[in-house]
């Protein structure tokens, strides 16, 4: 059991002897480390119900408590804060227990479920860019979290691929090449196996065919009407459709696989097309679909509602689907194809609207059943140092591959200056470069709040110093190095004995943490408590890699558990940037 589940198990039998809520005895770790290890609050909420004063409860509670072996001191605070020092007996065997678990003493869940994260979310025809960036490192890092702690996690990148673009795609081509056999009707195939377009031409199509049908009302009813035709069927229009996703998705993966991040399906919008249809029929039949001014619609507002929330539209007025309507589809196939009973959408906080009126949706009409959470992970936007989002200097959209470039590149004179890997042969100084500049991206993300917005800074993000990604990984390589340096020597880990320094003592305590770190990520569904964690364990090492001098130690068993001490630390600090999908370089 995890340190400070364990102490507020004693504190709770305290209060429930006196006939108070167990509940009451969670401890913290302490706001103020001089006064204790951790601290209790309980006895003020208890007041009240007990009719006594606060601190004449936390006294009570004080005595009891101190009779346990596992607490060295405690005492009363204030109007009745508690505060508890952990006995370093207690403290070193609950360490030395976390040297044998391979979990790290994360407890697995008792209850592991089937969790879908959508994420990524890029678009056929559309290059990824910075925009996707934030939807795929939340995502993964979201996903790895629930993987480890033991739920069946189904990754799904949800690619769009079945909306007006295609329809927009599509005409144009027309427009510029009339004569291949996708336009002709009476055309019977086979259809050229060989796309008619690459990614390069599709990329430069979009925006000149959006322009125009912004423009023009006539093109934008022909890119709406081959939208419906595609959907409905037609064999040019769908042997085209598909050249157009493979050439796509071939480049999304390669950057998909640039940034380390991976998927357990390939879905799209596509994927339940031939769900739709059933789908649509049984609301109507249902009583949940109806007519509104040419289109099918389902009503989600509610009598509580404080602002206006409009209808679900499944069928335009002209035939065609839209995003709510594959979503709603999507859901339908999660629930009972893949059993999903959590779906985690990472996507932009700016869709927040679209997934009210899906979730309400999936609700209502029983798609979603009451036991199948549905949440939407929204997120802040990255921007430049203007404070708006991040951009080229000519006012573009940042490319994503462009900018895993820029950070290598940044990270490339970083370690130049720093003089690191100097002698290192090019193949492994470029690999590393690679490394460094993706934890520079990844950290200087996932350390923020997810919702709120941050600033891109490159020079600050790829520095060796302060809170970054360069600098943890620095700090996981100079421990690897001691490790390698005192076996060299003979020097082998060994139990852990009770602390004899406070900077030694410290860091037994921050690496005690870690269940309670990953168990609020999860339930926040936010990874900046890991990275924050990170940081903090690794700078808590650093003082006591500087106060104790490891391999000089003159008494074995000591030195055996220092060692130990480095070696776990070094365990918790890869798990760490693991779940942010940061890789630990071999050296440096």
């Amino acid at each position: 059991m995890p340190l400070r589940a364990h102490l507020s198990g004693i504190v709770g039998d305290a209060f429930a002897s006196l006939g108070l809520d167990r509940g009451l005895g969670e401890v913290v770790p302490a706001t103020r480390p001089e006064f204790g290890d951790f601290q209790c609050n309980g006895a003020m909420a208890a007041a009240k119900a007990a009719g006594r004063p606060p601190r004449e409860i936390a006294a009570e509670i004080a005595e009891i408590v101190g009779r346990a072996p596992e607490v060295a001191a405690v005492d009363v605070a204030g109007p009745g804060f508690i505060n508890l020092t952990v006995a370093d007996h207690h403290l070193g065997s609950e360490v030395d227990a976390l040297t044998r678990d391979e979990r790290l003493g994360v407890p697995p869940t008792d209850r592991p479920e089937t969790v879908v994260v959508d994420y990524g979310g890029p678009n056929v025809a559309k290059p990824m860019h910075v925009g996707h960036l934030r939807a795929t490192i939340i995502g993964d890092s979201v996903a790895r979290i629930f993987d480890f702690v033991g739920h069946r996690v189904i990754r799904d990148p949800h690619f769009g691929d079945w909306g007006l673009q295609m329809g927009m795609l599509i005409v144009e081509l027309q427009r510029r090449r009339p004569d291949l056999p996708y336009f002709d009707p009476d055309f019977t195939g086979p259809y050229p196996e060989e796309p008619p377009v690459t990614l390069d031409d599709l990329q430069e199509m979009y925006p000149e065919v959006a322009a125009r049908c912004a423009d023009d009302p006539e093109w934008a009813a022909k890119a709406r009407r081959a939208t419906v035709e595609l959907q409905q069927g037609r064999p040019g229009y769908r042997a085209l459709w598909e050249h157009m996703v493979r050439v796509s998705q071939e480049s999304q993966r390669r950057d998909f696989a640039d940034l380390g991040v991976t998927f357990d399906v390939w879905y799209s919008e596509s994927t339940v097309h031939d769900r739709v249809g059933p789908m649509i029929e049984r609301l109507r039949r249902d009583g949940f679909a109806e007519e509104s001014e040419g289109a099918l619609i389902i009503r989600v507002d509610r009598p509580d509602d404080t602002r206006e929330i409009p209808p679900l539209i499944l069928v335009t007025t002209d035939g065609g689907y839209l995003y709510g309507t594959t979503d709603l589809a999507t859901i339908e196939m999660r629930v009972q194809d893949m059993g999903a009973r959590l779906i985690l959408y990472v996507v932009d906080a700016r869709q927040s609207d679209h997934f009210e009126q899906v979730f309400r949706a999936a609700r209502k009409t029983g798609i979603a059943p009451a036991d199948v959470g549905l949440e939407h992970i929204r997120f802040g936007t990255m921007n430049g140092p203007d404070g708006k989002p991040f951009k080229t200097r000519e006012g573009g959209v940042v490319r994503l591959r462009d900018l895993i470039e820029m950070v290598t590149a940044a990270a490339e004179r970083r370690l130049e200056e720093a003089d690191i890997a100097r002698d290192y042969r090019a193949e492994e100084r470029s690999r590393i470069a690679r490394q460094v500049g993706l934890a520079a991206l990844k950290f200087g993300d996932l350390i923020n709040n997810r919702v709120s917005d941050y600033v891109f800074d490159l020079d600050r993000f790829t520095s060796f110093e302060g809170k970054t990604g360069p600098y943890l990984q620095y700090g996981a390589v100079r421990i690897q190095s001691i490790l390698r340096n005192a076996a060299a020597r003979g020097m082998e880990p060994g139990p852990i004995v009770p602390p004899s320094v406070d900077a030694e003592r410290t860091l037994m305590l921050w690496l005690t943490r870690l269940p309670d770190v990953v168990a609020r990520a999860l339930d926040l569904r936010a990874p900046n408590g890991v990275a924050e964690f990170a940081y903090d364990l690794t700078s808590v090492f650093n003082r006591f890699y500087e106060r104790c001098h490891i391999l000089g130690e003159e008494d074995p068993a000591r030195r055996a558990s220092w060692l130990s001490l480095v070696r776990l630390t070094l365990d918790e600090l890869s798990l760490l940037l693991g779940l942010l999908g940061i890789d630990v370089p071999d050296r440096m």
